[in-house]
This record gives structure tokens, sequence and C-alpha cells, in this order.
């Protein structure tokens, strides 16, 4: 899941993305993993991004991985082969603190073999950059701010303050997502249930009825249906970004889904081509 909400940001938003990693806003078109495969390639972990002189490489990572090193020289030759003329940058971005020595990795070395890559730890970065782009506000609450629920709440308000809708609840359901990574679900609720929740108007339903019945139960149901919905969020995004517009039909199959099928719905989404891969998922998980 967490690879998911990356690549959706990264590629939803990555003129943010350039102003951080390359210091400037230089629009970004996505590439195709397929156009690099000569074997099976990890579609799921591949960003790829390109401008007219650069191939930006972007790789998301929330546990330490060995085969990072060779995994990057893999890549940056396969994106020689197919853009021989643009200049490969890769970036390897960790998200969640460890002490694994295996995320200061940023070379491979084999013999006479030698490639370098450059590697991000979220949690040695000031936050001013990511609270300064909107496609950045998700991945503040990763970096390096001893106090994270002011932090959270700090991105909050910025999230208050996105004029579009759309964009607003897109970058909550982001943020709620991340924060996961290093805050109680519950310390989470409590500060993006507003940017989250309010605007589903069955979740006010569900909690008003909860009231009737159970002040507290009614509160259940009602952030069951916000993570649901939240949920719904990224899913839509995602296959309307890959696929254009689908149908009405599906976006009612879709959304009749429980959270755990909306949860693996999410992890196979990247592996999709066309709408008929989404039909064919339908079928096969009962």
């Amino acid at each position: 899941m967490f690879d998911n909400i990356c690549k959706f940001l990264a590629e939803t938003y990555s003129t943010d993305i350039a102003s951080w990693l390359l210091g400037e806003p230089i629009p970004l078109t996505q590439v195709q993993p397929q156009e690099l495969a000569v074997e099976p390639i990890r579609a799921d972990s591949l960003i790829l991004l390109e401008a007219e002189s650069l191939l930006l490489h972007l790789e998301f990572q929330t546990k330490p991985d060995p085969q990072i090193p060779f995994r990057e020289l893999d890549y940056w030759v396969r994106g020689k082969r197919r853009f021989p003329d643009k200049k490969i940058r890769q970036f390897v971005i960790y998200l969640k603190e460890t002490s694994s020595n295996l995320v200061f990795q940023q070379e491979f070395q084999d013999d006479n073999t030698y490639h370098r890559f450059e590697v991000i730890r979220l949690w040695e970065q000031p936050v001013t950059k990511f609270l300064e782009y909107v496609g950045m506000l998700p991945f503040a609450i990763l970096v390096g701010e001893s106090n994270k629920e002011t932090l959270l709440q700090d991105i909050a308000l910025r999230i208050d303050q996105i004029p579009e809708e759309d964009t607003r609840e897109t970058i909550s359901a982001a943020t709620y997502v991340l924060a996961g990574l290093v805050l109680d679900e519950n310390i989470i609720k409590q500060i993006l249930r507003r940017d989250i929740m309010e605007e589903s108007v069955t979740y006010q339903a569900i909690l008003r009825e909860g009231e009737l019945k159970g002040l507290k139960k009614g509160r259940e149901e009602g952030e069951v249906q916000g993570r649901k919905q939240a949920l719904l969020t990224i899913i839509l995004r995602l296959l309307t970004r890959k696929f254009g517009n689908l149908p009405p039909k599906m976006h009612t199959r879709i959304a009749r889904l429980q959270i755990p099928r909306l949860e693996s719905l999410a992890e196979a989404i990247l592996d999709f081509e066309s709408v008929a891969d989404l039909e064919l998922w339908f079928s096969k998980k009962k």
C-alpha cells in the first residue's frame, strides 16, 4: 500500500517532486516500466519520469533491501539502453527510520564494475521543503521532526488551505496512510478525522445513528467508514490516472468492496495494463 501511495504522489505531483529533488520545477512525464523490460521488472517499486534530457528513476522503500545496489545498476543499464541520450538520475528514498547500515549503501561494486546512485533518508530531512509543495505534504510527517503530533497538526492546517476539494481529499487520504508509519492510528484519527471524514455523507449518517444507539459505537463505525473512504479515494485516482474515466458500474463495484479487498486491490493495481485486468481481478478474487 505504501508503494502505491508513493508512486501515485510522484506521478501525480511530479513537478513538486522535481522541485524537491532537482531544485527546479521541471515538467516530467511518466515512463511505463515495460519500456525497460528485458526480463520481468519490479514495476511495483519502479517510478520512471522523464524530461527532455533527463530520466528520473525513483524507488521508495519502507524497509532496507540488500538487493538495492545491484537493482539500481540493472535499471540504469536498461534505462541507458532505452534512452541513450538522456542523463539518468536515481534516488532511493527510505521512508521509515532504521538503524540498518543498508540504508547508507549508495553504490554497487564488483571487480571492475562500479555504479553510484543517490540515497535519501527522510527522517534526516528538514521539514521546510515538504511543507512548501502540495504534493510533498503527505511525506512531511516522515521527516526529522521530534514531535510528530504537532507536525501532523501543522500538515492538517496546510491541507485545509488547499482550494481544490479533489486535491484536498487526495492529499488528506495519502497523509492518513503514510502517517501510519510513525504514529498510532488513534492519534492520526484525532488529528485528521476532519480532513478525511467530514466530507463523507455516509460517515456523518453513521455517526448520527451511532449517537442514538451509543456515542462510542457510532464513532467506531464512522472511523471504519472514513478509513474505507480514504482507500477508495486513492484507488479511484490511481485507476483514473492509468485508464481514464471508469464506467459508473465499475465505480459501484469498487465502492461495494470491504476494506480488506480494497487493500488487496490497491496492491494489484500497479500490475494492471488495461481495464480488462481489473475485470479479471474481480472474477478471480471472490
